[in-house]
C-alpha cells in the first residue's frame, strides 16, 4: 500500500524515522511529507535515506505546483505522527496554508492521527472539540501515552510508540476493504406521518447513528443504499441516498431494493401509528377536544425478518427501561441476527446526541456492551461484529 508520512513539528518527531522504517518492513511505500516545524527538530535527508523518496518539505519547493493533488491521488492512507495542536486545528477546520494541510484537504484514503504535545494542550477545550471532529470524519486517532514530557510536565502527551502507530495503520488496512463485496442496506432517521396538509407525527430522531453506519460501511468498501427520512444532515459520500417521509413510503423502498442487499441494518425510528385517512384541509383549531383514530403503520423489520432468507438482519430498539429484556425481545420476535439496543432520554443520551451507548444482542446469545464513544466509532463497532456473524455463516455453509 502507498503511505503518505507526515511529520510535524514537535520534539517526537524522531519517533517517526523508526515509524517509517516499521512501515516499509510491513511492504509498505512511504512518501515522507514534513512541515516547516518538523524540519526543526528532524532533517529531511534521514527520512530520504530511509524511504528511498524524495521528502516534500514546502507547498512551493516543488517543480509540480499541484504536486499537492498528485500526492493525495497516489497515496492509499495518511498517517501523521506526530500531530500536532496545531495540525489537528488545521485539519479539522480545514486550513491550508502549507504542502500537509493542503494535501489534506484533497485526500481522500484513510487518515491516522498520532497527535503529540503538552498536557495542557491535550486537555484544552480547543483540542478537544477538533479531535471530536475529526473522529466523526471517520479518522482514527491513536491516543498519546502518558509521562513526563519533554517541557517538564507529567501527564498525556506523549506521542505513542511507533510499533502502536504502525499496528494502527494495520487495522485501519484491514477494515478498509473488509466488507467488498457487500451491498449494505440502511433505514436511518424519523418517518412523518401526516395528520393533514400541514402537520405530522413523528420523533426526535436525528439519523445521525444511521449515517455513521452508511459512512463506516461505505468507507470498508460496501456498496451502501441508505434510505433515510427527513433529516438535517449532508447525505454521506460514496453512499446511494433516497428519501422518504412516511412508514408506508419507507418500506417500499425498503422492498423495492431488498433483492441486492446481503446486509440490512433498520436504525430508522419508524412512526409506529398513523392517520388512516388524512383530511385534504387543514384542521382549524377550536376549544373542543380532538380525537385522532391511529391505525399501527408497517412493521417493517418483522417483515424483513421473515422475507431476509441469508441476509443478515440488524435491528434497533430504543428503550426507556428493561434494556437487555427488551433488546433481546426484540431479536427473537422480528427474528434478527442483532439487535442494536440503546436507552433513550436524559444527559446525552438521545437521539440529538452526536455519541451513544448500546448493547449489542446476538442471534448466538451473546450480549456485548459498546461503552459510549462518538456514534462513528460505535457503527465501527456494530460492523466489526456483523462481520463477524458473515465470516461464522460462510463457514458454516462452506463459503
Amino acid at each position: 500500500m502507498n503511505i503518505v508520512l507526515g511529520v510535524g513539528g514537535g520534539i517526537a518527531a524522531y519517533k517517526s524515522a523508526e515509524l517509517a522504517r516499521l512501515l516499509m518492513q510491513r511492504g509498505h511505500t512511504v512518501e515522507v511529507v514534513m512541515t516547516a516545524g518538523a524540519q526543526e527538530f528532524m532533517r529531511p535527508l534521514t527520512f530520504a535515506a530511509l524511504t528511498g523518496r524524495k521528502v516534500i518539505t514546502s507547498l512551493f519547493a516543488v517543480s509540480d505546483a499541484i504536486e499537492h493533488i498528485g500526492v493525495a491521488q497516489q497515496n492509499d492512507l495518511l498517517v501523521v505522527a506526530p500531530a500536532t495542536a496545531d495540525l489537528l486545528a488545521k485539519f479539522a477546520h480545514g486550513l491550508a496554508d502549507d504542502f500537509l494541510s493542503t494535501m489534506y484537504l484533497a485526500f481522500t484514503g484513510a487518515v491516522v492521527l498520532a497527535p503529540a504535545m503538552n498536557t495542557n494542550m491535550w486537555q484544552h477545550a480547543a483540542t478537544e472539540s477538533n479531535l471530536e471532529t475529526l473522529r466523526r470524519r471517520g479518522h482514527r486517532i491513536v491516543d498519546p501515552g502518558e509521562g513526563e514530557l519533554a517541557c517538564g510536565m507529567v501527564g498525556p502527551g506523549r506521542l505513542a510508540e511507533p510499533e502502536q502507530i504502525a499496528a494502527a495503520v494495520d487495522a485501519e488496512i484491514g477494515r478498509r476493504h473488509d466488507l467488498d463485496g457487500e451491498t449494505v442496506l440502511i433505514t436511518a432517521g424519523p418517518t412523518q406521518e401526516p395528520l393533514d396538509p400541514v402537520r405530522y407525527i413523528s420523533n426526535r430522531s436525528s439519523g445521525k447513528m444511521g449515517y455513521a453506519l452508511a459512512e463506516a460501511a461505505a468507507a470498508r468498501g460496501a456498496k451502501v443504499i441508505l434510505i433515510s427520512g427527513p433529516v438535517n444532515l449532508a447525505p454521506p459520500r460514496g453512499c446511494t441516498v433516497i428519501g422518504v417521509h412516511t412508514a408506508s413510503e419507507m418500506r417500499d423502498r425498503v422492498f423495492e431494493h431488498l433483492p441486492e442487499a446481503s446486509i440490512i441494518i433498520k436504525a430508522a425510528a419508524v412512526a409506529d401509528f398513523h392517520l388512516a385517512k388524512v383530511p385534504q384541509q387543514k384542521m382549524k383549531k377550536t376549544a373542543a377536544r380532538l380525537s385522532l383514530e391511529l391505525d399501527p403503520t408497517p412493521d417493517i423489520l418483522a417483515e424483513l425478518g421473515r422475507k431476509k432468507g441469508d441476509r443478515l438482519l440488524v435491528g434497533f430498539a430504543a428503550e426507556t427501561e428493561n434494556l437487555p429484556q427488551e433488546t433481546r425481545r426484540k431479536l427473537e420476535a422480528k427474528n434478527c441476527d442483532m439487535v442494536v439496543g440503546n436507552l433513550v432520554g436524559g444527559e446525552d443520551g438521545g437521539f440529538e446526541s452526536d455519541n451513544n451507548e448500546v448493547l449489542l444482542a446476538l442471534r448466538t446469545g451473546d450480549m456485548i456492551p459498546v461503552p459510549r464513544a462518538s456514534k462513528r466509532e460505535v457503527a465501527g463497532r456494530i460492523f466489526d461484529e456483523v462481520l463477524k456473524m458473515r465470516l461464522h455463516q460462510y463457514a458454516t455453509d462452506g463459503r
